[in-house]
């Protein structure tokens, strides 16, 4: 699959610019760094790992330390914050805290410090918990763990940067669904992987929506948002269309020549139990497992976003969802038999 960058490549020099990525060795940041570049910016990736897709242009750096910070932003025109802690397994909780809230004030202080006008803040739909209906981007926040927690808390920050020089300063905050794509190691990755090895037991009716965004639209959307001018804008970022878990059971157990339908499936009451079961055992033994309450709740749970805002942007996502559920399928999981 070839994914074209968004932007043409032919800019004038004054549209170029030095972008800085902070937590841009990950996945989201890797594809956002070549779309950058391709665009004919200069980038700069600053995380606590080096980056191993472009170790030539990253550097050691972490939200927690201003100092670190202040180096890797000097003389940059823009500043992506990408870093964040976001796994629901985290211990000690207080590292949501030091790393998503406090990291977010240290990259506004510096930003002021250095007179840097344009952030791009990457939060998340976690902002709005397991939501009723179809939130858009003036829905109310009600988040149900400590990630969509300092999340919100982390817009605030950003958007007090924002208010102490209204008229000049540009701060786009993009919440993205559950983000997938080949090289992801996260729930979606995790779910191929149970389905391509026949692990996979369906829990639930499977008629929850789920709302997925693929990688290389989301960083081809982040990459768009440059021509933001002063101002907050806030935007969910979606792919369409939703499907229900599922039509996309089945359709990883087709591409995988697994045949149609779901497989086995549990009613939600005994899947809660068994991460109940696995909630005591990682308690007692400190190992982490791919099942507990949290992933059994947020799997059967309705996850549906509102893309209207993001779609009325004038950005045209490259990947068709189906075709990039396909492609990562197939990557990751190997062909299917003839």
């Amino acid at each position: 699959m070839t994914v074209l960058s968004y932007y043409n490549p032919l800019m004038t020099e004054t549209e170029k610019k030095t972008i800085v990525l902070v937590g841009g060795a990950g996945f989201i940041g890797t594809a956002l760094a070549r779309d950058l570049i391709a665009a004919g910016h200069t980038v700069r990736i600053a995380d606590i790992v080096s980056s191993a897709t472009y170790p030539e242009i990253s550097v050691l750096a972490d939200l927690r330390n201003p100092e670190s910070l202040r180096a890797t932003c000097a003389g940059c025109d823009v500043v992506y914050n990408l870093g964040a802690v976001h796994r629901d397994d985290v211990r000690p909780l207080s590292l949501y805290d030091e790393v998503n809230v406090a990291g977010s004030e240290n990259l506004c202080r510096v930003a002021e410090e250095l007179g840097i006008q344009t952030i791009v803040f990457t939060s998340s739909v976690a902002v709005y918990g397991l939501p009723e209906g179809t939130p858009d981007e003036t829905a109310p926040f009600r988040p149900f763990n400590a990630y969509g927690r300092t999340k919100a808390a982390a817009e605030a920050v950003h958007e007090r940067w924002q208010a102490a020089d209204p008229e000049n300063r540009s701060l786009t905050i993009v919440r993205p669904t559950v983000v997938f794509g080949p090289g992801n190691r996260g729930n979606v990755y995790n779910l191929l992987r149970q389905i391509a090895g026949g692990r996979f037991v369906m829990i639930g009716k499977g008629t929850n929506r789920k709302s997925m965004a693929y990688v290389d639209n989301v960083s081809g959307f982040l990459a768009f948002v440059l021509r933001y001018e002063a101002g907050v804008h806030r935007f969910n970022y979606v792919d369409r269309p939703d499907f229900d878990m599922n039509t996309l059971v089945s359709t990883v157990r087709e591409t995988l020549g697994k045949g149609r339908g779901v497989g086995i499936r549990l009613p939600y009451a005994v899947g809660w139990l068994a991460g109940l079961g696995f909630d005591v055992l990682a308690r007692l033994t400190g190992r982490r497992f791919p099942i507990s309450r949290v992933r059994v709740k947020k799997f059967c749970a309705s996850t549906a976003f509102s893309g209207e805002k993001m779609a009325a942007s004038g950005y045209r996502p490259p990947v068709v969802l189906a075709d990039a559920v396909k492609e990562t399928v197939l990557r990751e999981c190997g062909t299917p038999p003839e």
